[in-house]
Formats: C-alpha cells, structure tokens, sequence
C-alpha cells in the first residue's frame, strides 16, 4: 500500500527530521524547539538565480530574524558539499540541511512546479513546534523573506499582549 504524501497546514505540530548541514553535522528540527522560533525555508537548487538571491535576502536581513529570536534553516536536495561551497560564496551565516533524496520535501508536502521544478516554500515555526504560516511561490523569492518576517512580528506582538494581559 502506497503511502499518501500529506500537506503540512498551518497549526499543526511540525514534522521533526534530521539531516546533514554543511559540515557533515547531523541536525534535527527538534534541536530547535523550545529554544527559538523557526523559519523554515525550501528552495530548489544552490547556485541558481532564484535561489541565489532568496539566500542573499535571508543574509542581508538575518539581524532582523536574530532580533525575532529565530534561526534561519534552508533545506534542498543539494550535498552538503555544494551547500559548502554556496553558504561560502555568499556569506551565508545560516543553516542550510542536505535533502538529497527529497524526504524531508515530501514530508512537508512542498508541491513542484509545472511538475518538474522542486517546490519554494517557507514555514514560520513557532518555540513550541507549530507551523504558524506558510507562504508558498516559486517566483517571488525574496516575498519568503518578507512573509516570514511580518509573521515573527506578529507572533511577538501576540507573545507581549499575552504576557501584559
């Protein structure tokens, strides 16, 4: 029996996986949790225009995500070892996860595009684990930084009236 590939929405707890970052470390979204918020990013190839400069997007507003308290991860089906190369010449100062099999993709339910192209997609995951926004297009890559962005701050904004009430 063939297994269905399921969708990941928005509130619901998001799947842990464990992959290979750059340096050949082992990382899992669990080692996150509880920790910070999580911006959880899905690109299709390293070195791409595309790609390229939605990677660059994330570096140069990296200081707002620190001032948001969450880490940046970026996952394809790249090697570790072009991820090394790319993270380098674009000083990129976040994670990026080798996905080199697509199961994490297919976990997430990240869909293709035109049915060829691997999927661009972003979740904003809150400290305890819960998808709080998805914002999904293959043609706007720099719209991934601002989505995530807008959504942090409105996660903290909650946080503070929640603490004030």
């Amino acid at each position: 029996m063939a297994s269905k590939t399921r969708k990941v929405s928005v509130g619901d707890r998001a799947p842990d996986f464990t992959l290979n970052s750059r340096s050949g470390e082992k990382v899992s979204l669990k080692d996150f949790i509880g920790k910070k918020d999580i911006v959880l990013y899905f690109y299709p190839k390293d070195f791409s225009p595309g790609c390229t400069d939605e990677a660059c997007s994330f570096r140069d507003s990296y200081q707002a995500f620190e001032d948001q308290d969450a880490e940046v991860i970026g996952i394809s089906s790249d090697t570790k070892e072009s991820h090394a190369m790319f993270a380098e010449r674009n000083k990129l100062p976040f994670v990026l996860l080798s996905d080199e099999d697509g199961a994490v993709r297919k976990l997430y339910g990240v869909q293709k595009t035109f049915g060829l192209l691997p999927g661009r997609a972003t979740y904003v995951i809150d400290m305890n684990g819960i998808v709080r926004h998805i914002f999904s297009s293959q043609f706007m890559p720099r719209r991934h930084i601002e989505e995530a962005i807008k959504t942090l701050r409105s996660l903290h904004k909650d946080k503070e009236y929640r603490k004030a009430g």
